[in-house]
């Protein structure tokens, strides 16, 4: 993991600096994607491509596009109009540094290169270009993260079920993790039924982790967490601790967990080192 984090970084940085366009907008860019982060979603993308035993040279411009995406939506979930948050993996917020239309800029760039990204990568074929551009629009859109964040911020300063907060997780969370999984099962050629078994794997492993989310804000270290604690509670955010007690979401933590192991030992590919991730994100403490 931590030599692919190296490897996805190193590229992230290539990608900006061919870039032709104004510096501010390039710095802005590249201040909020080389910030650090666990990067887990291309990491989560190379380990399936991985799984089929195929090189993950092949997923690189993949990798670097979803975080692409997950980077822009950072940017515009700190914003004033947003969460309004001033620090970001402990470093000043993009909007912060840059001011708010710069940052909007910056995420809007982030956002359109990713697709760019995908489309001039070599070593793709074309009907694998079109199966990711079609499937990332889609998760990260109006019928996926971007839908879950209109019903998170619709969800403030009101009790909500746990079937609301669900929804609202699939989508916000769960449906970028979902294409980092799908997306990699694709460039490594997985059969129909694979990847519907991906896709149970994927949906409860976003959940457990935007759970872990939930209990980090609470219980979590702020100085690994590089952000404030306790930031639901300020912004008055139903959370799986408020609706379960903490107790009752560390089970329903495991309880995702165990499905999400489930879900790939029905696959018939070597699904270790996916295994040992979904362990580390029931534990992860940052």
């Amino acid at each position: 993991m931590e030599k692919n984090i190296k490897i996805v970084e190193t590229e992230l940085g290539k990608y900006i600096s061919r870039l032709e366009g104004p510096d501010v907008i390039k710095s802005a860019m590249d201040y909020s994607l080389q910030a650090g982060g666990k990067r887990i979603r291309p990491i989560l993308l190379l380990a399936t491509i991985a799984a089929f035993q195929e090189e993950i040279e092949k997923g690189l411009a993949a990798a670097c596009s979803l975080e692409m995406v997950h980077t822009y939506s950072l940017i515009h979930d700190d914003l004033p109009a947003m969460d309004n948050d001033d620090l970001r993996r402990g470093k000043p917020t993009n909007h912060k540094v840059y001011g708010e239309a710069m940052a909007i800029l910056a995420g809007d760039g982030l956002l359109t290169y990713s697709f760019q990204v995908i489309t001039e990568d070599t070593r793709l074929t074309n009907e694998q270009k079109v199966q990711l551009v079609s499937l990332l629009a889609k998760m990260s859109g109006p019928e996926g993260m971007v839908g879950g964040q209109v019903a998170d911020m619709e969800g403030e300063n009101r009790k909500l079920t746990l079937q609301d907060l669900e929804y609202i997780h699939l989508n916000k969370t769960g449906k970028l993790l979902t294409y980092s999984v799908l997306a990699g099962a694709i460039i490594g050629g997985a059969s129909r039924s694979q990847l519907e078994q991906f896709d149970i794997f994927a949906r409860n492993l976003g959940i457990a982790f935007q759970i872990r989310d939930d209990i980090l804000d609470i219980e979590g270290d702020q100085a690994k967490m590089g952000k404030p604690i306790g930031s639901d509670v300020t912004n008055h955010k139903s959370t799986y601790p408020s609706l379960l007690n903490m107790q009752g979401a560390k089970d329903k933590l495991m309880a995702h967990i165990q499905h999400a192991k489930t879900a790939l030992n029905n696959i018939e590919v070597n699904t270790h080192l996916l295994e040992q991730m979904t362990d580390l994100i029931a534990v992860r403490d940052n």
